[in-house]
């Protein structure tokens, strides 16, 4: 079979079992078995495929058909037009968390001085890598209480040439961190325990998805410590599921002088900022 043929069958293959992006998951998992890029396809449509390639092919589809998220098939997913290393021990970086890059990014660019950030949770150091790469006037301190994401954020800072500004540690929120920060930025876990979650998300590691008290336990913490680490004029910004909204807000009313909500592309409150 040639290229065109064996991505419509995949595509239909993965649909069929719940995937809702079929084409490009099977575009993206045949580009990685081949060792090309995803436009290369374009460029041999016609081409025919070996039974070697075609096993190894079919074995990613099928691990895909069975919920294992495309990123950690692949080994790695763009997130802010960049490129991250992921695997298992890691979340994958969801687009929805570029709401809280992009205010963090605007927030860091109105400053007149450099820039002190914490990333507190930042798994494979998406958002930390992002909001240095995007806002050059910040040095960014990143955490992590699991080792195995600290190991891969550190990778990823390395890849992004960061090394000079971003730092990372393993450490418990802000435990660990010294001095007074400008912004501290959060996507900790926020998910209710109990929640029905796709396949592909329940892959994922669950310590970096449950938290306790419906899902805020971790961030009420963060919203309880931060206001005795920020510099004057400091802003949080955590990630939330708009399930905790109305418990996080009323936290953040009672620590914070002000607070606003801001939503994602679907219209879903998805950021609380604080300051």
């Amino acid at each position: 079979m040639t290229i065109v043929e064996v991505l419509k069958l995949s595509a239909d293959y993965l649909q069929k079992h719940g995937s809702e992006s079929g084409r490009l998951d099977a575009e993206l998992l045949l580009a990685h078995a081949l060792g090309v890029r995803r436009l290369d396809l374009y460029l041999k449509f016609d081409q025919p495929l070996h039974d070697p390639e075609l096993s190894a092919y079919r074995a990613l589809v099928a691990l895909r058909a069975r919920g294992e998220p495309v990123a950690y098939l692949v080994g790695h997913k763009e997130f802010m037009g960049l490129d991250f290393e992921v695997s298992p021990d890691v979340l994958v970086p969801n687009p929805d968390t570029e709401v809280l890059v992009q205010r963090a990014v605007e927030i860091a660019r109105q400053a007149e001085v450099g820039v002190r950030v914490a990333d507190v949770g930042t798994g494979s150091g998406c958002i930390a890598v992002s909001v240095a790469h995007y806002a050059p006037n910040t040095e960014v301190w990143a955490t992590d209480v699991s080792a195995e994401a600290v190991a891969i954020a550190e990778r990823n800072v390395a890849r992004h040439h960061l090394n000079g500004r971003v730092r990372v540690e393993h450490a418990d929120l802000m435990q660990g961190l010294a001095g007074e920060f400008d912004l501290v930025c959060a996507n900790l876990p926020y998910v209710a325990a109990g929640t029905r979650l796709p396949a592909e998300v329940t892959a994922q590691p669950a310590g970096a998805l449950y938290a306790e008290e419906h899902g805020s336990a971790l961030v009420r913490r963060l919203l309880a410590e931060a206001p005795s680490r920020l510099r004057h004029g400091g802003r949080v910004l955590a990630e939330i599921d708009p399930s905790i909204a109305d418990a996080v807000t009323e936290i953040a009313a009672g620590r914070f002088a002000n607070h606003q909500l801001h939503r994602d592309a679907r219209g879903l409150v998805r950021v609380l900022e604080a300051w």
